[in-house]
């Protein structure tokens, strides 16, 4: 579980400095970088989805123990 709490923790810091970087670019007129960061945060918004059904998932299975 450690592992996935830090993993969350991962993410969360990685689509904040997407965001970032994506004013960034838009502020300085780097069009090619801000479509890359859109996809990397998507990516990354997905992965976070699905770290969060598992999670959910593994705490329902303790639940029902």
């Amino acid at each position: 579980m450690g592992k996935k709490f830090a993993l969350n923790i991962f993410y969360n810091l990685a689509i904040i400095l997407s965001l970032f970087g994506l004013v960034w670019c838009y502020n300085n007129g780097k069009y090619i970088p801000a479509a890359f960061l859109v996809g990397t945060g998507a990516c990354l918004i997905y992965f976070k989805i699905q770290l969060t059904k598992e999670i959910r998932r593994s705490f329902k299975e303790k639940d029902q123990k």
